[in-house]
């Protein structure tokens, strides 16, 4: 089984990709589009102080009619912000995720993001996980 380093290490995008709480939300649509990832991290000096996805901007500012031109991303970020260890399961990120209803969760190892998993990235270790279990009980069947 692997680790959250493991999947994090084979992801094709492996840079962080943040952007500064004081931009506005705008801002974070182009990089996500461009990109084509669903969530940034938000950094200030270096350091997470949260996190912003599509998900908060229909919630926060289509839903409520805001313009993302004049709100910055401090204002609708995410603060509390759930995290993976390197050294996690595969198992326990699909469980966080599942059980607190969210799509991306970053990995960080003494205060440093290291990058970002998201719910597709699980459930892609999972179906790999779970052919190689198949193959090695037919393996064994088969013997």
């Amino acid at each position: 089984m692997k680790t959250i380093l493991q999947i994090l290490q084979e992801k094709d995008l492996a840079d962080v990709i943040s952007i500064d709480p004081e931009r506005p939300v705008v801002d974070a649509l182009i990089i996500m589009a461009e990109y084509k990832i669903g969530a940034l991290i938000v950094l200030k000096n270096k350091k997470m102080v949260g996190i912003i996805s599509e998900r908060d901007y229909a919630r926060e500012i289509i839903l409520k009619g805001r313009s993302s031109k004049t709100t910055l991303i401090k204002e609708i970020m995410t603060k509390d912000v759930l995290v993976l260890s390197p050294n996690d399961s595969f198992e326990k990120g699909l469980e966080i995720m599942t059980n607190n209803r969210v799509r991306h969760l970053p990995v960080v190892k003494e205060n440093q993001v290291l990058g970002v998993l998201s719910l597709g990235d699980l459930v892609k270790e999972m179906i790999e996980y779970q052919r190689s279990l198949i193959e090695q009980l037919e393996s064994f069947i088969k013997a």
